[in-house]
């Protein structure tokens, strides 16, 4: 059986950050760990996006992911709320980097089309293929579901010959 390759996702967000961790050995998928880093909304600003990068830090130095995949950020209506957003993104991918994990990004369209067959799929459907795709996962938050699927797609994405046991 081929070794393993550990994939990290991460949804961010300044109040929920979800997180994912799934193992790819040749085409087969399994389940690792997910959650959801809560943070203090009360906290300053620059209070929020250091316990981000140090959450995200911790999820590495635990389970020793290969690579690693990121939402990206959606520009919605609200400037301010997507700066908010973009800034937790940055805290979270800042602090992937620094523990020396290749990062791949990914529109929220290319993780549902990955996940679900569309773009345009919603919460509940990523969270239905989730829990068939990885059926040990259990249940879980929508902000976890996001990052599992983000972390599939990164999966479906690593090049061919960085696929371990791959021919």
């Amino acid at each position: 059986m081929s070794e393993a390759i550990r994939i990290l996702g991460i949804d961010p967000g300044l109040r929920h950050t979800g997180w994912g961790v799934i193992d790819l050995a040749g085409s087969r998928l399994s389940h690792v760990g997910h959650g959801v880093i809560n943070i203090d909304p009360d906290l300053p600003m620059a209070d929020r996006l250091a316990g981000i990068f140090h959450a995200v830090g911790k999820l590495i130095e635990d389970h020793r992911p290969d690579y690693a995949g990121c939402e990206e950020t959606i520009v919605n209506a609200n400037p301010r709320s997507a700066l908010k957003l973009g800034q937790a993104r940055g805290a979270a991918m800042t602090s992937l980097s620094f523990h020396g994990l290749e990062v791949s990004e990914f529109a929220p369209t290319a993780i549902k089309r990955a996940i679900v067959g569309t773009g345009k799929a919603d919460k509940d459907q990523i969270q239905f293929m989730i829990a068939r795709l990885l059926p040990r996962a259990g249940k879980m938050k929508a902000d976890a579901a996001d990052a599992l699927a983000c972390a599939i797609c990164t999966a479906h994405n690593l090049p061919h010959k960085q696929i371990k046991g791959a021919a």
